[in-house]
């Protein structure tokens, strides 16, 4: 349990087990999610925040500037949206009052996809596809 969590008391230790055994339902999107949630409470605490009512979007957002020198895209947004789920479920628990990772944005990540070629009908190598053959 990271000491972020302890430190908010009994109700926020349960409620943070509950959104990884009760929320999500994927072993392999909770072990991940699980590693994420690890990874940002640990740099939290690494820079002296000691309670998780104490974390800011500012938080989050450096976070998140740090992981895109440090991973690729995908993974840095993956990051973010355990934080926004975890932080989502702090706040529906009434363990926390706000989400402060809501705003932060993460990384554009898309995918370079090259158009479909068109080929001729000699290409193709069928003369079926000939004009002539159209009625």
């Amino acid at each position: 349990m990271p000491a972020l969590i302890e430190r908010a008391g009994e109700g926020a230790a349960w409620r943070f087990l509950e959104f990884f055994t009760v929320n999500i339902r994927n072993k392999n999107t909770r072990a991940a999610y699980g590693q994420a949630a690890g990874a940002f409470l640990r740099w939290c605490e690494c820079r002296g925040i000691v309670r998780i009512e104490d974390v800011r979007p500012v938080h989050v957002a450096g976070y998140i500037e740090q992981m895109q020198t440090l991973r690729k895209a995908p993974t840095v947004k993956q990051h973010l949206a355990c934080i926004r789920m975890l932080f989502d479920w702090l706040v529906t628990g009434q363990v926390l009052p706000s989400n402060p990772a809501h705003a932060v944005r993460g990384p554009r990540h898309s995918l370079i996809r090259g158009a479909t070629t068109v080929m001729s009908s000699q290409e193709t190598g069928s003369s079926r596809f000939s004009c002539n053959n159209i009625r």
